[in-house]
């Protein structure tokens, strides 16, 4: 059984409300990290950058605005068609958009290799609760 969820889409990265430029990104997701989703962008000249953040997050910013700190997501329009992600570092601010539809088709994907809310089995969770409640410090 595969254990990563692979899809690639283009984005396009707001320069001003005039000019955007299409970039390739890379979309993965790792069933032993379930929480969490990777985006590589490849800029043009540049090396490819990476981005990790909660599945959950692009989940719910496909239907309305959501996100703390580096990372906000909201849709675009009445349609839902569309979202705005927006990565803040302390480099600058990117602002991007993307369809939805290559989106929902890779949580979808997702969702089939480790539904949401089922991240952790029982079986996890205990090992987990037990190697917290275990290191020195504790107890």
């Amino acid at each position: 059984m595969h254990s990563t969820v692979q899809g690639h889409m283009v984005m396009h990265l707001v320069a001003s409300s005039e000019l955007a430029f299409r970039i390739l990104v890379d979309l993965e997701y790792q069933a032993d990290d379930p929480y969490a989703v990777r985006f590589t962008f490849h800029l043009p000249g540049d090396a490819p950058v990476a981005w990790v953040f909660a599945r959950e997050l692009l989940v719910d910013g496909i239907s309305h605005p959501t996100g703390e700190g580096d990372v906000h997501i909201h849709p675009v329009g009445e349609d839902l068609s569309e979202v705005c992600v927006v990565l803040r570092s302390p480099e600058g601010d990117a602002t991007l958009r993307a369809s939805v539809p290559p989106l929902i088709a890779f949580l979808a994907r997702t969702d089939r290799l480790v539904p949401m809310g089922q991240e952790l089995t029982d079986g996890e969770l205990d090992a987990q609760l037990a190697g917290i409640l275990s290191a020195p410090g504790c107890g």
